[in-house]
């Protein structure tokens, strides 16, 4: 039987900069003894779908993710709704700006491949605050198949997202997760949703919108665009990147 590959915990653990190697040592260090490389390929490669719970446990310990956000399992009830999110990194650039110099993209990369790290921008409105923000990640994107998952580098914001997306020719639809600063207005609260997203046809840019619950259990919507930065995922592009985004 084929198995599917864990992007989302590949992406997870290539936007902290580990190796396989270095995710089973910080395992052991957490007190999962076993965890070795060959078991983070066996997850990484959908050998093995789900840990056993002293993994999972271990898992959540390092990468600082809920287990269902790392690929395993089905998303679990009573965590916070998504809404008027807010950070404590909010810039001010619009969403729907040109994208940055063509030269920061390697226009030799396959169209409809979507690998790479991409600027993640959004625009929410806090009725808090009665204002709209915009909210900037730079982000890890992996795709297999028709799967994408992006995951934002820790290094570009005190808040994490997580996209899980399905490709359907130019258009993505999924889920977002944010894990909010824990600083931040929201004191680490964790907001999900739907989106949906459209590439142009040079396949440099997403854009689209979310949908989240408010506090009021209303729905909310605003737009969301993901920008090519670089299709490399290596080790040394990823560290170019680990800061916050320029307006």
């Amino acid at each position: 039987m084929r198995t599917t590959p864990n992007t989302a915990l590949r992406a997870a653990r290539t936007a902290r900069i580990m190796s396989q190697d270095d995710l089973a040592r910080a395992l052991r260090d957490a007190g999962c003894t076993s965890a070795t490389k060959r078991l983070v390929q066996r997850w990484e490669s959908g050998e093995t779908a789900q840990p056993r719970p002293s993994h999972a446990r271990a898992l959540e310990r390092v990468m600082g993710l809920p287990i269902e956000t790392l690929g395993f399992g089905m998303v679990r009830a009573g965590h916070g709704m998504g809404g008027s999110l807010d950070h404590s990194h909010e810039v001010d650039s619009p969403i729907g700006a040109p994208p940055p110099s063509p030269g920061a993209v390697n226009p030799a990369r396959t169209i409809g491949d979507f690998s790479g790290v991409w600027l993640s921008r959004y625009e929410y409105y806090s009725s808090g605050r009665d204002s709209s923000f915009t909210v900037a990640h730079y982000a890890v994107v992996l795709q297999h198949d028709t799967q994408v998952t992006v995951r934002s580098l820790p290094g570009s914001s005190p808040s994490t997202i997580e996209l899980d997306l399905t490709l359907d020719g130019s258009i993505a639809t999924g889920t977002w997760a944010e894990r909010t600063a824990v600083e931040g207005y929201y004191h680490g609260a964790r907001y999900h949703g739907a989106l949906q997203l459209l590439a142009d046809p040079t396949g440099n840019r997403l854009a689209g919108k979310w949908l989240g619950f408010g506090k009021d259990f209303e729905i909310n919507s605003g737009p969301w665009e993901l920008v090519l930065q670089n299709p490399s995922t290596s080790k040394a592009t990823i560290d170019t990147y680990q800061r916050p985004p320029t307006a």
